[in-house]
């Protein structure tokens, strides 16, 4: 399984929204130039999270986004299936089988990859945007405390 950039730019930006939207929406420029990302890129990211239902916009004056649903109810894995599709480290499905298979390329899918995708998908599933968003505050809060004499 690699990310593309449409994934690792987007769960970026959930984490921004969450750390800066305060029930106001944040415009998609403001998100671009926190993050360091062009705007034309972005808006084809939040299109998908816009069908997706993870963010909601409003446009005009006092526009842009915000997340859909609380931070603590979307997971990365939310956020990446939305952008990425399917997330596996095999294609064609981990479980997929047929009788001409090989033998040890039916154990090492058992035995490995299908583990490792249960792995993968359940710490995605479990880092909820409120999670990495705190996680964000601290590092934050190091960072500014951090001097040198």
């Amino acid at each position: 399984m690699k990310l593309s950039t449409k994934g690792r730019y987007g769960l970026r930006c959930m984490v921004d929204l969450a750390l800066n939207a305060m029930e106001q929406h944040v415009p998609l420029g403001t998100i671009a130039e926190r993050q360091g990302l062009s705007i034309l890129y972005l808006e084809q990211v939040f299109s998908a999270l816009r069908k997706a239902g993870l963010v909601k916009s409003i446009k005009g004056a006092g526009g842009g986004y915000i997340l859909a649903r609380p931070a603590s109810e979307i997971s990365a894995g939310d956020v990446l299936r939305s952008l990425e599709g399917e997330l596996t480290l095999i294609s064609g499905g981990a479980g997929a089988t047929s009788e001409e298979e090989n033998v040890i390329e039916r154990c090492l899918k058992e035995q490995l990859w299908m583990k490792i995708d249960e792995a993968v998908l359940s710490l995605l599933d479990s880092a909820t945007i409120e999670g990495l968003a705190e996680e964000a505050r601290k590092a934050e809060a190091a960072n500014v405390l951090v001097y040198y004499i």
